[in-house]
């Protein structure tokens, strides 16, 4: 667009047009004054061949002086012509200019953007990567099951945990709240399966009391009272003395109850 406004605004104005007009309009006025001239001559002189010479003259100056007439026009529409050229140069310079301030703000803008940029990244170093510990793991999975009530994604951060970590000392209890959640999403076979994993791989664990009385308690769920009487009598056998053996107690008591 810039190489397009400067092109128009320096075209080539008809200045040899004007100078030949100029030329032509000057010997029309000098040729006209000598012919006024010859005719004052003339008329001192007098005589029938005088007057003829007049006449003539006169129908010469009166085609000169309507060529004249003719040239002026002309001229003045050359000079018009020009004028308007010279305005619409100048409306060309004005948009050339604002275009250049146009582009020259941009540029700025886009330098000073640049410069804010190369800046910030020298001033803020990369924060280094946070190392995800396996408690940090573990916690995070408990605090979704136990607090959140996202069972479903409790158990994918409690799998996540076991694979990556499956001989951690906290295995064991990530196992049993897989369990738990399957319980809380009330999916009582898969608590069963899961409450079942614990207790083969796990029996010396504190963990495997829980899942064992949580397992009757789903079969429960599932109004299986049988297979529920058999394991909760199971931990009162298997635990005794534990908080899951009491709990254990106090449920038979009730179920006995016709609960």
């Amino acid at each position: 667009m810039v190489l397009v406004l400067l092109a128009a605004a320096s075209g080539c104005i008809p200045t040899q047009r004007q100078l030949r007009a100029e030329q032509d309009l000057e010997e029309m006025k000098r040729r006209l004054a000598k012919i006024e001239r010859s005719m004052a001559v003339l008329r001192e002189g007098g005589g029938g061949e005088t007057e003829e010479r007049l006449e003539a003259l006169a129908r010469q100056q009166a085609d000169l002086q309507a060529g004249l007439d003719t040239m002026r026009v002309e001229f003045q529409s050359v000079n018009g012509r020009l004028e308007d050229m010279a305005r619409e140069r100048a409306q060309l310079r004005d948009d050339l200019s604002l275009t250049q301030d146009d582009l020259s703000l941009k540029v700025t803008a886009l330098e000073d953007r640049v410069a804010r940029l190369e800046e910030a990244k020298t001033r803020e170093p990369a924060a280094p990567a946070v190392q995800e510990t396996p408690e940090a793991l573990y916690r995070q999975g408990l605090e979704l099951i136990q607090k959140e009530g996202e069972f479903a994604r409790g158990r994918e951060v409690m799998s996540d945990f076991l694979a990556r970590f499956p001989d951690h000392p906290l295995a064991a209890n990530a196992m049993y709240w897989i369990g738990e959640a399957f319980y809380g999403d009330k999916k009582y076979e898969n608590a069963i399966l899961q409450f079942q994993d614990v207790i083969q791989k796990h029996g010396d664990h504190p963990k495997a009391a829980a899942a064992l009385l949580k397992q009757g308690l789903a079969f429960k769920a599932l109004d299986d009272i049988k297979n529920a009487r058999v394991i909760l009598q199971k931990v009162v056998t298997d635990y005794p003395g534990t908080s899951e053996a009491k709990k254990a107690e106090a449920h038979l008591a009730e179920w006995g109850k016709g609960g």
